[in-house]
């Protein structure tokens, strides 16, 4: 059975950092793509690219949103997706759900709240 578990949102103020955890189980994760999507409250169906790292070490891209505050990473080693984010914005507030887009497996997500 696939299984993407997300973890590691919540409350953070402006400016904060959180640092979002993704558990990949029951595929070969090194041989993917990964993907960091997200959906704001309010915003109805709208998902939003964040950004994807290649199979590889290095091979890594992002939104404009978010680009140079944001960094995604791997450890295949330990089948695990991070989501480095520093000096976030109310406008980051979403669950954030990874993804390999490949297979179209999907976490169930996390919540991130930037609010004061």
């Amino acid at each position: 059975e696939v299984q993407l578990v997300e973890s590691g949102g919540g409350l953070v103020q402006p400016g904060g950092s959180l640092r979002l955890s993704c558990a990949a189980s029951g595929f070969t994760f090194s041989s993917y793509a990964m993907s960091w999507v997200r959906r704001a409250p309010g915003k109805g169906l709208e998902w939003e690219w964040v950004s994807t790292i290649g199979r590889g070490v290095g091979s890594t891209s992002y939104a404009d949103s978010v680009k140079g505050r944001f960094t995604i990473s791997r450890d295949n080693a330990k089948n695990t997706l991070y989501l480095q984010m520093n000096n976030l914005k109310p406008e980051d507030t979403a669950v954030y759900y990874c993804a390999q887009t490949s297979q179209n497996y999907w976490g169930k997500g996390t919540l991130v709240t930037v609010s004061s």
